[in-house]
């Protein structure tokens, strides 16, 4: 991404009344889907949108295709598939319905089929879904004993049995958009293959979750950056200084955190950063409850532009909880 993202934000809302409508539309023409350089980039970008915005979900759309852009197909696709699909929204297609994401449960399987693959299932809660040109589609395709093994390939939206389904929306994260996937059958030829056969889940889909958490401490930063511009000029007595200091400061605390876990991201030692990752989510929470417990006092709790990104906030924080807090835990038996 060679332009500047913040002209290039500014550019794309100068031409929108509503970017909580069809979020993507004029991204391109902006800039803004070119492939970023690094990680960094994408969460400096997401958290601008955010700021900007006051919308959680739609950084969120932003950072979704751009990661996978980078990690699903700069990183493993091949000189064709990087040509044909950079920059083009994608979304990553894993979790199915009454299974999630757990590689035990997931069922979708792509059988040999002579210089082609016939993949048949469904999946669920794609992220970005109506909006993509190609899914990442894990599948199975081979079976070790009792262990399923997965491969991924590139599947064109527009492709024969392919149907998008209707999911419902949530109830936060506005206007982060989910989808349903049918593939009934559905035929790529063995060039569609992401990456190496049968070690797609290891490699590609499990690490991906700590790169998404990482690069999403930046949307959190943003809204916190958007609450507090919307809470600059208000009065303050003696109290409430204190109370919206001690919140500054401690977005301060939270940015330079953030940062240096991103940094070690696009270092390759994303690991060393473990407990950073699970500080700033215990971080964001503890900020959360300040600023709902200021806004009273400065007469702002029925703000709805702040009780929304709050809302998005809470949400954010309760995805996968089940596995973060088990993270959380670890800690203290390895300290």
């Amino acid at each position: 991404m060679t332009r500047d993202l913040t002209a290039a934000i500014e550019d794309w809302l100068s031409h929108r009344t509503d970017p909580a409508r069809d979020p993507l539309r004029g991204m391109a023409q902006a800039g803004l889907l070119q492939p970023a350089e690094n990680c960094m980039q994408i969460a400096r970008g997401k958290a601008l949108l955010v700021e900007r915005t006051g919308l959680l979900g739609l950084g969120g759309i932003w950072a979704g295709c751009q990661m996978v852009n980078r990690w699903f197909i700069a990183g493993f696709g091949n000189a064709q598939q990087r040509a044909t699909w950079l920059g083009r929204p994608a979304a990553v297609a894993i979790s199915e319905p009454n299974a999630g994401a757990h590689p035990k449960r997931l069922t979708t399987r792509a059988e040999p089929d002579g210089d082609f693959y016939r993949i048949t299932g469904e999946k669920a809660w794609v992220s970005n879904g109506p909006s993509a040109d190609v899914f990442v589609v894990l599948a199975i395709t081979a079976t070790e004993g009792e262990r399923k093994r997965y491969s991924a390939f590139l599947v064109p939206s527009d492709a024969a049995n392919v149907s998008v389904r209707e999911m419902p929306r949530f109830h936060a994260l506005r206007p982060s958009q989910h989808c349903g996937l049918q593939l009934g059958g559905v035929t790529v030829p063995r060039s569609a293959m992401l990456g190496d056969e049968n070690v797609a889940y290891e490699t590609m889909a499990l690490p991906f979750r700590d790169i998404e958490d990482a690069v999403s401490t930046y949307g959190l930063l943003g809204a916190f950056r958007f609450v507090l511009r919307a809470l600059a000029g208000t009065p303050v007595s003696d109290e409430t200084a204190l109370a919206l200091g001690g919140l500054v400061a401690l977005s301060a605390v939270y940015a330079d955190a953030a940062e240096a876990l991103v940094a070690a991201l696009d270092a390759g030692r994303l690991a060393d950063k473990a407990a950073t990752l699970v500080g700033l989510r215990v971080l964001a929470a503890e900020m959360t409850q300040r600023v709902r417990a200021y806004l009273p006092q400065a007469g702002r709790q029925h703000d709805p532009a702040i009780e929304e990104v709050l809302r998005d906030i809470d949400a954010s924080l309760s995805v996968a909880r089940g596995p973060r807090q088990a993270r959380q835990a670890r800690l203290a038996t390895e300290a």
